[in-house]
């Protein structure tokens, strides 16, 4: 297990090594490491030289200059020109909490910006200054529309989070394939086959090899409901925004292409609504009453959204965070190449 200030510290000073600015190389080594904690390692530090090699390769600039095409009071239009999706992102945040400071509710569009790890880390982040947040993204293509047989529609994930009553805040944050494409990235890290329904081989039979996923169609959840919530995110986070969409949008794992990624970002003052100390009761009455229904065979315990998450960080807070072996050799690597040497509990993990 490793500490998770030593993961954070190393993926601060590797992005640094490569010209990202140092609060920015910071806040997105700890949103790698926060998805590991959150038990997420498909969002994790596994992406990390993924970023290097595309800053290397000139299609996403180590300098996030941000600028404001459109502000319309409670609305903006940002263009993140290629700059690392975490700072993007952290920046639309905070204009649209604080639009909504000023309006009751504001609504940043972003064009041009890049993969930005878990979209629940930003939708925690507005939650945290009193407001409902709504974020939506677009990715690369992963799934067919419905009835094709040839990928065009991203996994286009968005997530919603909402301050908590005594409980803390309620999140949800999902992909609308059957499983995020992350999570088929971390079974070929840990060289496991992932679960049959996840996805086609490039032929379209079904197939449990990671790589064979990769290549081919992930399947969307639900069926044609999972399609078409992918599209309509698409709509919102590219095609509204400005921002490339459909097959115009290239994943993080490319390092030779510019991402062309865009996002919607919604933050609602939950006292422009309601009040606080009333929604806060309604909300944990809410999660009591969901977490008091009969359990059905083979279940121990109802969670509500975004529990599972806030149990795993604790323990890892006080444990540390363990990654999958070939996550601690490619980070070896990585920290070679860029003449960064691995923290004491990571090199004895890699070793």
């Amino acid at each position: 297990m490793i500490p998770a200030p030593d993961l954070i510290t190393f993926g601060t000073r590797v992005l640094t090594s490569v010209g990202v600015p140092e609060p920015d190389a910071r806040l997105v080594a700890d949103s790698l490491v926060t998805a590991d904690m959150w038990g997420h390692p498909s969002h994790g530090m596994l992406r990390l030289g993924w970023y290097v090699d595309r800053i290397r390769g000139k299609v996403m600039r180590a300098a996030t200059e941000v600028v404001t095409v459109t502000d319309g009071g409670a609305v903006a239009v940002l263009d993140g020109q290629d700059g690392v999706g975490q700072v993007v992102t952290a920046h639309a945040a905070r204009e649209a909490v604080r639009r909504a400071g000023e309006h009751g509710v504001g609504v940043v569009a972003v064009r041009n910006s890049n993969h930005f790890g878990t979209a629940a880390y930003f939708t925690r982040m507005i939650a945290a200054q009193g407001c409902v947040a709504v974020l939506t993204t677009n990715g690369s293509p992963a799934m067919a529309p419905w009835g094709g047989r040839a990928k065009t529609v991203g996994a286009n994930p968005w997530s919603i989070a909402v301050p908590g009553g005594r409980r803390g805040p309620v999140v949800l944050d999902i992909a609308n394939t059957t499983v995020a494409r992350g999570k088929i990235y971390a079974a070929l890290e840990r060289e496991e086959p992932v679960p049959e329904g996840w996805a086609l081989a490039a032929d379209g039979t079904p197939t449990t090899d990671p790589r064979q996923a990769i290549d081919g169609l992930i399947l969307p959840m639900a069926g044609h409901k999972g399609y078409g919530i992918s599209f309509m995110m698409d709509v919102l986070s590219g095609v509204l925004t400005g921002s490339s969409y459909a097959g115009g949008v290239a994943g993080p794992y490319v390092p030779d292409r510019r991402s062309g990624c865009g996002h919607l970002v919604l933050a609602l003052r939950v006292d422009a609504v309601h009040d606080p100390q009333e929604y806060g009761r309604r909300l944990d009455d809410l999660i009591d009453r969901t977490k008091e229904v009969p359990l059905a065979p083979g279940f121990e315990e109802i969670f509500y959204p975004g529990e599972i998450e806030e149990r795993k960080a604790h323990d890892a807070e006080r444990g540390g965070v363990s990654l999958p072996d070939k996550t601690l050799r490619d980070l070896s690597l990585l920290g070679e190449e860029c003449h960064v040497p691995l923290p004491e509990g990571m090199a004895a993990c890699s070793s």
